[in-house]
């Protein structure tokens, strides 16, 4: 029996399967996703593989083939139908095979299970009141200590008994020698879900008429074993989480298992509890801040069936349940189900790739669901369900936007406009809560005036320049470059720069504003800690402060019913961030951010604050209209050729020799301008264009259809690959960037 096995380097001269013998002795132990070590190269050197198909067949002379020297069997295999989806992201999102591999294997090396040690009473308690009057009379009083517990509670933990009645080893070894005790092990999971008291309530959930059409509708599917993509586009508080739990039942009633992908690790905390009020320790985590070992036991868990929901960001898509039933991608619009390392896959194409696989369903939960998300519903790709109304008694939120222009005229040139000022005292007055919304989001270095509102924008590509320390404006879509301005172009006005500001600087504004406040500050700073989210969003839900001052994700799905004000500062530093989604990004955070506000009883109130007011995905936003949104930005994608009308390859050419850059990135130019009738943009500069002395430059290639782009992907990667002009060039691949 021959193994065909691809080797652990990531390198595209080495993207191809290597055939190796499989020795008797590891006939019954070698599987297909096994991963084993091999004699490799002139020198036999020993490096790993992974074993990606068996055959009985040699596609060489036998005695030329090799013997695999040994199975790792520490390590965790992948089954046949995860090195196809291996297969089918490293087509579709431009990777090597062992990239894609190691993607759809988010735990690796298995990890020892975790022991719990307990200490049991052998004889009866009659006899050990007479064994410790003996202990007594010799002053044995560490012996006397532990049977006097046993004597009460005859089984306790090692732990209790070495931490909190101070025995030693030596003294549980003489009474375990003498069969008065017994030590005994148990070995158990690691479990990322710790014991609270409020996954013990367990909240009877009544879905109102909307929600349970909607409910219904997919577990048609569910039942019948149907694939569909769903498009569950609900207003914020609209009870879309209810929708998946009351699916989810179904899914687990049917003795089936459901992925739930969040896009934020900060979500984890609430929506872990939402859901183990309904289904308790069925439910478990995945996410980068577990140790290895509980993200192993969490795996195989999942192996097992003893998990019917994972909860997770991007990479619990991976998760190996034997009967899934049921995928759901909440807030389905947020870039963070964007891969930013190769391959940079997208969790949604993936996920409906699985489903379609599997008929199964799956669901696209959001407010704001995102551009190529809506415009495939409206094809009918997609299955589009709508939520209108807030679940219970909850009403959308009064919107006010404020003109920070107007502010400055009025004399005020704190970050914070008046309205919002005395906003803030009333609500202080009234014991509720606030949360303050940094939109850092796109602090690359747009230009704009604080008196008019004027951002120097690109006149060929409607996206706006970014500054450069060299003192220029540059596009990052096409190239063009202008010097840097210190007065307006519109106005003559002076106050025209960058915006800069952080979180820990309103912090320290507000405590100076209103210094008998509490507050908490949520960014990665005080996040980047294991549990650091956990920490502030239960001490936020428990009345520890009245004030939460945080950035993006602050503002995702999270629900406290007694924050009554949403205060979003610096709207605009989304809107300019130099990429064509800007207006798009923009419009899907001050919808979020404001829907947080008046989730229970009490009306709410938001202030977004900005410079230019005017701007559609401002107003329309301010007006909690998605629709209206819609068709504005689909309107301009279509005029300016972005997806998701025509797609795009992003190509970024790399080099520490900027002739080796500039040599490179125009031959990869000229050879994609006489392929397939493509547009091509660039090269250009990139964003940061010198990072640790190497310089990138971006590519831009549009065509209407994606395989087409793949197509030219494959024959530029061919083309790269071995030749001499791209020896010490690195090129990287990312379609719709």
């Amino acid at each position: 029996m021959f193994a065909d096995i691809i080797i652990d380097i990531s390198h595209e001269q080495l993207d191809r399967t290597f055939q190796y013998n499989i020795p008797d002795n590891l006939r019954d132990i070698v599987k297909i996703g096994s991963q084993v070590r091999i004699p490799f190269g002139r020198g036999n050197k020993l490096i790993t593989g992974y074993v990606i198909d068996i055959t009985s067949k040699a596609n060489y002379p036998v005695d030329k083939i090799k013997d695999i020297e040994s199975c790792l069997e520490d390590r965790v295999g992948i089954a046949s139908d995860m090195i196809n989806l291996a297969y089918w992201i490293k087509k579709n999102f431009a990777s090597t095979m062992n990239q894609a591999l190691k993607t759809v294997i988010p735990v690796k090396d298995k990890v020892g299970p975790k022991e719990k040690k307990s200490v049991v009473l052998k004889v009866t308690k009659e006899k050990a009141v007479i064994l410790n009057e003996t202990y007594k009379k010799k002053n044995s009083k560490a012996k006397v200590r532990l049977i006097e517990a046993l004597i009460e509670e005859p089984v306790l933990e090692m732990e209790i008994i070495r931490n909190k009645l101070n025995i030693s080893t030596s003294t549980i070894n003489l009474l375990e020698k003498d069969n008065v005790i017994e030590v005994t092990t148990k070995k158990y999971y690691r479990n990322p879900v710790k014991d609270n008291d409020a996954f013990k309530k367990n909240k009877a959930i009544v879905l109102n008429k909307e929600q349970e059409e909607a409910a219904n509708t997919i577990k048609k599917d569910v039942e019948e074993q149907r694939y569909n993509t769903y498009l569950l586009h609900g207003v914020t508080g609209s009870g879309k989480t209810e929708v998946y739990l009351d699916v989810i039942k179904e899914v687990i009633d049917e003795g089936k298992q459901a992925i739930v992908l969040i896009p934020e690790i900060a979500l984890t905390f609430q929506t872990v509890l939402r859901f183990y009020h309904r289904f308790g320790s069925k439910v478990s985590i995945l996410n980068s801040k577990m140790s290895k070992g509980e993200r192993y036991d969490q795996f195989l868990r999942s192996m097992k069936g003893e998990i019917s929901v994972i909860i997770g960001p991007r990479s619990a898509l991976f998760t190996p349940f034997p009967n899934l039933g049921l995928i759901v991608i909440d807030e389905e619009h947020e870039g963070a189900y964007k891969s930013d390392k190769t391959p940079r896959y997208h969790a949604r194409p993936v996920a409906i790739h699985i489903a379609k696989n599997k008929q199964i369903p799956v669901i696209l939960g959001s407010a704001t669901p995102s551009i190529e998300s809506y415009e495939l519903a409206k094809r009918g790709e997609y299955k589009l369900i709508t939520l209108n109304n807030r679940a219970g008694n909850a009403t959308l939120p009064k919107i006010y936007v404020e003109d920070m222009r107007r502010e400055l005229q009025m004399g005020n040139r704190s970050v914070f406009s008046k309205r919002l000022q005395s906003l803030i005292v009333d609500r202080l007055e009234k014991k509720q809560q606030i949360m303050l919304f940094l939109n850092k989001r796109g602090v690359a270095g747009f230009i704009s005036c604080r008196s008019c509102g004027h951002v120097m924008k690109c006149p060929h590509c409607d996206i706006s320049l970014t500054a450069h320390n060299n003192g220029k404006l540059m596009c990052h879509y096409c190239g063009y470059e202008q010097p840097n301005v210190t007065i307006c172009p519109e106005c003559g006005s002076k106050y025209i720069a960058g915006f800069r500001a952080g979180t820990q600087a309103l912090e320290s504004l507000i405590n100076k504003m209103y210094p008998t406040a509490k507050v908490l500050r949520m960014d990665m700073d005080t996040t980047k800690n294991k549990g650091g989210h956990e920490k502030i969003l239960e001490q936020f839900a428990n009345h520890e402060a009245d004030i939460l001052v945080g950035t993006q994700m602050i503002v995702k799905g999270h629900d406290f019913p007694d924050v009554t004000l949403v205060g979003i500062v610096a709207a605009d530093m989304s809107l300019y961030a130099g990429d064509y989604r800007a207006p798009e990004v923009t419009f899907q955070l001050l919808t979020q951010s404001a829907g947080r506000a008046g989730r229970g009883n009490k009306k709410g109130e938001v202030v977004i604050q900005t410079y230019t007011p005017e701007h559609y995905s401002i107003e329309t936003a301010a007006n909690q209209d998605y629709i209206g949104f819609y068709e504005q930005e689909i309107a301009y994608r279509k005029l300016l050729g972005y997806p998701p009308i025509i797609n795009m390859l992003k190509i970024t050419v790399s080099s520490a020799s900027e002739e080796a850059l500039d040599e490179a990135s125009n031959l990869l130019k000229d050879r994609a301008s006489n392929l397939d009738n493509s547009i091509v943009l660039g090269p250009s500069k990139a964003n940061i264009y010198k990072i640790n002395d190497i310089f990138s430059k971006v590519i831009y290639i549009r065509n209407k259809e994606y395989d087409k782009l793949t197509l030219i992907y494959e024959n530029l990667d061919a083309y790269v690959v071995g030749n001499p002009k791209f020896r010490n060039v690195s090129v990287n691949y990312d379609f719709n960037a």
